[in-house]
């Protein structure tokens, strides 16, 4: 993996419950959820250990958040990882 930025694309996974990460065909990281009638809960967040360090799975939140916002739902941050990339990044306490 070269110090070249890597190009990751994240989708919603709605039949397994989560947004995925890809890079290439390599699914980088993963992070689950769980829709409520008062949002969207996100429970964990698991990246590749190929892809660890890489910035991966804070473009998965960045966009997974993003989507969230252009959906209209709060956010409750169960995991680690999303509440604190929430805490780090100001703009996207609204949505809690």
């Amino acid at each position: 993996m070269a110090d070249d930025p890597l190009t990751v694309t994240v989708t919603d996974n709605p039949a397994r419950l989560r947004y995925e990460a890809h890079v290439g065909d390599d699914l980088a990281a993963f992070a689950t959820y769980q829709l409520t009638p008062a949002g969207i809960t996100f429970l964990h967040t698991e990246t590749d250990h190929r892809y660890e360090g890489h910035g991966v799975a804070s473009r998965l939140a960045r966009s997974a958040l993003d989507d969230v916002r252009a959906r209209g739902l709060r956010v409750t941050a169960r995991c680690p990882f999303f509440a604190s990339y929430m805490d780090r990044h100001p703009a996207y306490r609204d949505l809690l």
